[in-house]
């Protein structure tokens, strides 16, 4: 699947969400992403983030580190400010 397709899927996921407090956002973003993509998707968006992630929603960027098992929060994926 390309990249910009992963991307709007991704960002239309965190555009549900963000409605909700930040801290819910954030995990029902990753929830879903953990759920309904296959592991490659994901990997992909893992991948995509880590180079950058231009055009990412800042609640798919927080929720990356839920998905990557081998860091939670490291200094290659960029963190929004909390709320």
């Amino acid at each position: 699947m390309k990249t910009e397709r992963l991307v709007h899927m991704a960002n239309q996921i965190a555009d549900f969400f963000a409605s909700y407090p930040h801290d819910e956002a954030v995990a029902g973003t990753a929830d879903h992403l953990k759920k309904f993509w296959d592991p490659r998707m994901r990997k992909a968006l893992i991948e995509y983030a880590r180079g950058g992630g231009a055009g990412l929603r800042d609640l798919v960027t927080a929720a990356i580190p839920k998905l990557d098992p081998r860091h939670e929060a490291g200094p290659d994926i960029r963190q929004p400010p909390g709320p």
